[in-house]
């Protein structure tokens, strides 16, 4: 009974050490996997908060400038894809085309110096501002949390577990391609008819 008891007490005790290891490093990558998660989520709030104030600008915009028909559009289907977007590369695609045609729109607010007067259009533009100010924050708070989870899924023994539970690398929320030059920006008349 004791040559039995011998091995097996080793056994034990060879597997409560391992699990001891490794339950902290399991749970530690959950609650990494869920930081991220939460900050995604936020991110998708800010952007969902932008998504429905856009409407509105548009409307105000819609009064002054019926002929400027081609950024409304424009800002009209950017919308729409952010809308269908679904991972966060395709948000980052969708937010990339919405502020290209929200920076188009400001062309068009600059030609209108009624509608920069107009006090509705000035408080969607403060909350649009302030929303894109929340957005900023949020996706930093996103690329912390990702950075801080693939390390844990990098570095050893965590990648030993994340394998062994299929914890994968999350992608960071990346500017545009060309983000890095400042737009171009023309208040000229030569552009309207």
């Amino acid at each position: 009974m004791k040559k039995v008891l011998g091995p097996v007490g080793i056994i034990i005790i060879v597997l409560a050490v391992l699990a001891l290891l490794f339950i902290p490093k399991y749970n530690g990558l959950v609650t990494a996997e869920e930081n991220v998660d939460s900050k995604w989520a936020q991110v998708e709030n800010q952007l969902q908060r932008r998504y429905d104030l856009i409407p509105n600008l548009v409307e105000s915009v819609k009064g002054y400038a019926n002929h400027e028909q081609e950024v409304i559009t424009s800002i009209t289907e950017a919308r729409a894809q952010m809308g269908n977007a679904q991972t966060p590369e395709e948000q980052a695609s969708a937010n990339d085309a919405l502020n290209g045609a929200l920076s188009r729109l400001l062309v068009v607010v600059e030609n209108y110096p009624n509608l920069k007067a107009d006090a509705n259009f000035r408080q969607l533009m403060d909350e649009l501002a302030g929303t894109e100010n929340r957005l900023a924050v949020a996706r930093e708070d996103y690329n912390n949390e990702v950075q801080g989870f693939n390390k844990k899924v990098k570095r050893f023994p965590g990648n030993i577990i994340a394998g062994m539970f299929g914890f994968d690398q999350k992608e960071y929320f990346k500017a545009a391609a060309g983000a890095e030059k400042a737009p171009a920006v023309d208040f000229s008349d030569s552009g309207k008819q």
